[in-house]
């Protein structure tokens, strides 16, 4: 990726001078259109430290919901939003927030508006809340709008928070068994080697098992590292491109075990995405398109998609929804009593509030589950190795005895 300076024209006449990140120079062009901005002249910016203030550090849920939540304190005390934004550059900790912001003000004082300057970083300002921006600037009311993402990005938050603590306890035992057993095979088991081979008794089958294992990995250790680095780095990539990501995604949904969890996180997400768009008065078809792109999943995402064009043809949502075949059987009745109410934004933001406790109780549930079951294979593991360690030398003091 890289920094391109950019001058272009918008449909209003007015210049535009800016910077965005980009593969090329095309894919700027493709962007500036694609929010009907004309270029005039886009050229890589080499010497500028722009790229490393725009991808100096990651943008988390709970960056955005700080962001929104004292913009819309601002925007409710009376200041204006260019006054709101000056304040948020000045008193904002994050480099690449900042800096974005900093753009964002200089585009607005030029007459832009707020959702036009937040839509060229799309790195940095989601889909969702660039289109609730731009509904807020519409209807008046852009700070109950900034209130409801603020409150949306501090549940999606308290949701990664409560995934990311419930999985701290197992992976620390995981690498803690995985570093005892290193331990064992390559400092204590190399002091045993010289002892049973010199003994001259016929080594148990576990201990001769052992005995290889405990080579392999004295002698050969760089092999093992550069084989885990290389399995690391080719999943990534894989990962990167649209066909890994679809299957990874796909193995989300599918593997029991991860499988209700995953599913219960994703129709969380929709149904609240989904509530807030349409509560904001954004028609049922964008915010279709703009929940597709923020459910985290690209299967869901293509499922997403193909109701969206069902329902251009006619067909209830809950039908199109039921028939996806992904989301629980009570989301497509609660969007179907939704939709006979009248009142689908309300019943969706409660169906979302449900599954929020239900991934809670999932996570714990699973968590529960994982400390025994890990608790178990490191003692069988560690058992294992004690045992074949112990049984020559159980030979020998019998061969000493006769």
């Amino acid at each position: 990726m890289a920094i391109y300076k950019y001058k272009a024209i918008s449909e209003r006449g007015q210049v535009l001078e800016g910077y965005q990140e980009a593969q090329s120079e095309a894919e700027v062009i493709t962007i500036l259109k694609s929010n009907n901005y004309y270029p005039i002249v886009i050229e890589e910016d080499r010497g500028s430290h722009l790229r490393e203030e725009l991808i100096s550090k990651r943008i988390t849920k709970k960056d955005l919901a700080v962001f929104c939540r004292q913009f819309y304190t601002m925007l409710n005390a009376g200041i204006s939003i260019i006054n709101s934004l000056d304040i948020l550059e000045r008193q904002t900790e994050n480099r690449t927030i900042k800096r974005a912001i900093s753009i964002v003000l200089e585009d607005v004082q030029k007459g832009f508006t707020l959702s036009e300057g937040m839509k060229k970083h799309g790195k940095v300002f989601p889909p969702l809340l660039v289109n609730m921006v731009e509904a807020g600037e519409v209807s008046g009311n852009l700070d109950v709008l900034m209130e409801r993402m603020a409150i949306h990005y501090e549940k999606e938050n308290k949701i990664e928070n409560k995934i990311k603590n419930a999985l701290i306890y197992p992976v620390v035992l995981s690498i803690v068994a995985l570093g005892v057993v290193i331990f064992l095979l390559t400092v204590v088991m190399p002091t045993f080697i010289s002892m049973f081979q010199t003994s001259g008794l016929i080594l148990p089958t576990p201990t001769r098992i052992l005995l290889t294992i405990s080579d392999w990995l004295t002698l050969y250790w760089y092999i093992f590292i550069g084989i885990i680095l290389l399995f690391i780095v080719a999943l990534t990539f894989i990962g990167k491109t649209e066909n890994g990501r679809l299957f990874y995604d796909t193995l989300k949904i599918r593997i029991p075990g991860i499988r209700n969890m995953n599913i219960k996180i994703i129709t969380s997400r929709f149904t609240r995405t989904l509530s807030t768009l349409l509560s904001s008065g954004i028609p049922l078809l964008q915010a279709l398109d703009v929940v597709g792109r923020v459910v985290g999943n690209k299967l869901v995402e293509n499922q997403i998609k193909k109701a969206g064009e069902d329902i251009k043809k006619g067909v209830p949502m809950s039908r199109t929804i039921k028939d996806m075949n992904l989301f629980p059987p009570m989301v497509d009745s609660m969007i179907r009593i939704g939709e006979e109410s009248g009142a689908l934004d309300d019943i969706l933001y409660k169906t979302a509030d449900f599954y929020d406790e239900e991934v809670e109780a999932s996570m714990e549930k699973i968590t529960t589950m994982l400390e025994p079951v890990l608790i178990v294979i490191m003692a069988l593991v560690i058992g294992f190795i004690v045992i074949a360690m112990a049984l020559p030398m159980f030979d020998m003091v019998g061969n000493i005895e006769m």
